[in-house]
């Protein structure tokens, strides 16, 4: 059974009393002995007289008031440089822990040449902070992964209901179920790149480095859009410089170009024109992918790294939002850098920059 916080602390008060009266008690005694010892063995005093048994009933007296207030000034100390700064920072931690990531800790009173309390609570802001950005992010995330799955889905049971009327026609029913077929495709997109940036953003992928030529990679990558291009009449450029080598994870830089010309070839129109360039320089392999479609504000540049961000939602219904940010986070991975420049209206060009084989 616990006691109650008003006896506890009645306790300790008298155990500290107790500690100082017996620390002042043992000092003072030592050193009333040695003057007494001292002042008989010179001046012949004799020890049983009355002064001297009533100057030891005195420091008796003197030896608890003393005690009294050191105790005393101790428990003010204690309160003030002790007891204070620890109610506020548990008080704040107990906001964090009940979800409040608004809960800061006040710069405290320097009660010391370390300043402990204060750098304790500097460092409980900057993990409220963080708790807020990662807050902030999952329930974004959340939002925006139950908006994604809930269109597709919607569509599916638009057409799939579609399906089962009497009567339906041969035509009809052919192009219903490719709706189907196409909307379970991208859910099934959408379901595998979240995976991926999960892995890839609590970092369970490693890269596993390898010797090989960019330009040929970008050459093999830029192919399986053939039929992309071929459909919709886009005019191809390239200007890809020969014997290229970087050290990276193939299979991650695969999906950079992957999703940089799978973008590019999207929002080019019928008969646009979508550029690959690969340049060197002593360090760095420069990759850019430049398309004659719609562009982007600035506005929209600012964010188009961010997840199921869509600046351009009149082609929604073809991605979701992820394949930019899984480019972001592969280019940080291999330490490299990407960029964006575009004119809304004229195009974009993306620039990505890695370090080449030295």
């Amino acid at each position: 059974m616990s006691r109650p916080p008003r006896f506890a602390a009645v306790i300790r008060s008298v155990n500290r009393f107790l500690v100082f009266f017996l620390l002042v008690a043992f000092v003072t005694t030592c050193c009333l002995m040695l003057f007494i010892t001292v002042m008989s063995q010179t001046m012949e005093i004799d020890l049983t007289s009355d002064n001297i048994q009533a100057a030891a009933k005195l420091t008796f007296a003197n030896v608890i008031l003393l005690s009294l207030a050191c105790a005393t000034v101790d428990s003010i100390r204690r309160k003030l440089t002790v007891t204070r700064p620890a109610r506020i920072i548990v008080q704040t931690t107990q906001k964090l822990m009940k979800g409040d990531f608004t809960a800061r800790v006040p710069t405290l009173a320097k009660m010391d040449d370390e300043d402990t309390f204060n750098r304790i609570g500097k460092g409980i802001n900057r993990l409220a902070e963080e708790l807020s950005g990662v807050e902030t992010l999952r329930t974004d995330f959340v939002a925006n992964v139950s908006h994604e799955l809930k269109t597709p889905l919607a569509v599916i049971g638009n057409y799939a209901a579609m399906l089962r009327e009497p009567g339906l026609s041969e035509e009809k029913r052919i192009e219903y179920s490719k709706a189907i077929s196409d909307t379970s495709r991208r859910l099934a997109n959408l379901i595998t790149n979240i995976l991926k940036l999960n892995k890839l953003e609590n970092q369970q992928i490693f890269p596993e480095n390898t010797v090989y030529d960019l330009g040929e990679q970008l050459c093999e990558c830029l192919l399986q859009f053939e039929g992309e291009w071929e459909k919709k009449n886009i005019e191809i450029e390239t200007d890809i410089a020969e014997d290229v080598e970087v050290c990276a994870d193939r299979e991650l830089l695969s999906l950079v170009w992957n999703n940089l010309l799978s973008n590019a070839f999207k929002f080019t129109d019928e008969g646009g024109r979508v550029s690959v360039c690969l340049t060197t320089d002593d360090t760095f392999a420069t990759v850019s992918v430049t398309d004659t479609g719609c562009g982007m504000t600035p506005e929209v540049g600012a964010h188009i790294f961010e997840k199921f961000y869509q600046g351009d939602t009149s082609h929604a219904t073809r991605g979701n939002g992820l394949g930019l940010a899984l480019v972001k986070r592969v280019v940080d991975i291999v330490e490299g850098e990407i960029s964006v420049e575009s004119v809304s209206g004229k195009g974009s060009t993306f620039t990505v920059r890695i370090k080449k084989r030295l």
